[in-house]
C-alpha cells in the first residue's frame, strides 16, 4: 500500500543563484488540498513554458528515493525538497510506468513522464552538476495528469494500478533518451502509452 506522507505547495520566491523567482520551494500543508486538472490549488507555477499543464499537473516523489539520496549522497532531505507536490511512501520511481494510476478514495492520477531536471533544480540544490546526477540516478520521481479531481491530504492511502497496455517504466524512458534519437521499434512502443503530450509530439515527428 502506498501512503501520502506530505502534500506540498509553493509560492513564488527569489532564487538568487539562478535569478528571477521560482515555485520550486514547496511547503507541506495541513489538512486537505483541492486538486484540479491543472494541479494543486494554491500551488504557483512560475515557469509555465516548461512546468505545469495538464500532463504534468502533479509532481510525485517517493520517500524511498529520498532515503537513497540521504544514504548514498548524504543529503539532508525533507518533504518538498525537490519541488514535488506529493511525497509518497511505499514505492520507488523504479516501480512507476507510463499510464499506471495512483488511486485514492478522492483522486486518481495517471503517470505521464519522468521529471526532467533543470537549472532551477541545480540552483535549488546549489550544485551545478546535480541535474546530471539526478537524471542518471533514475530516481527522478514522475509527473501525473489528474484523471479524477478531488481533495488530498497527508495520511491518505493510495493503490498503484498498472497500465493494461504496453508497460514503459520511468527507467526505460531515461535509458532511451534523447527521444529524438529513439529507435523506431521503441518509438512505436512508447506511442502506445498515454505519455506526456510533448513527448508524443517529439516521437510522432520521426
Amino acid at each position: 500500500m502506498i501512503n501520502i506522507i506530505s502534500v506540498n505547495i509553493g509560492k513564488p520566491q527569489p532564487i538568487p543563484s539562478k535569478g528571477g523567482s521560482t515555485g520550486i520551494f514547496k511547503t507541506p500543508q495541513h489538512g486537505f488540498v483541492e486538486v484540479s486538472e491543472s494541479g494543486l490549488i494554491g500551488d504557483v507555477i512560475v515557469d509555465t513554458q516548461n512546468h505545469g499543464g495538464v500532463d504534468q499537473a502533479v509532481y510525485v516523489y517517493c520517500q524511498e528515493d529520498y532515503d537513497w539520496w540521504h544514504d548514498q549522497e548524504g543529503l539532508e532531505i525533507h518533504a518538498g525538497l525537490f519541488g514535488e507536490n506529493l511525497t509518497i511512501g511505499g514505492m520507488t520511481t523504479s516501480d512507476a510506468h507510463i499510464g499506471a494510476r495512483l488511486v485514492s478514495k478522492t483522486i486518481v492520477l495517471e503517470i505521464t513522464s519522468p521529471r526532467q531536471p533543470c537549472a532551477t533544480l541545480a540552483a535549488r540544490m546549489n550544485q551545478k552538476a546535480f541535474p546530471k546526477r539526478f537524471w542518471s540516478s533514475r530516481r527522478t520521481g514522475f509527473y501525473c495528469r489528474v484523471i479524477r479531481c478531488g481533495k488530498v491530504s497527508a495520511g491518505q492511502s493510495m493503490s498503484l494500478q498498472n497500465f493494461e497496455g504496453v508497460r514503459i517504466s520511468i527507467s526505460d524512458w531515461i535509458e532511451r533518451e534523447p527521444l529524438e534519437k529513439m529507435e523506431l521499434a521503441d518509438r512505436e512502443q512508447f506511442l502506445r502509452t498515454p505519455l506526456h503530450y510533448k513527448a508524443r509530439q517529439i516521437l510522432s515527428k520521426h
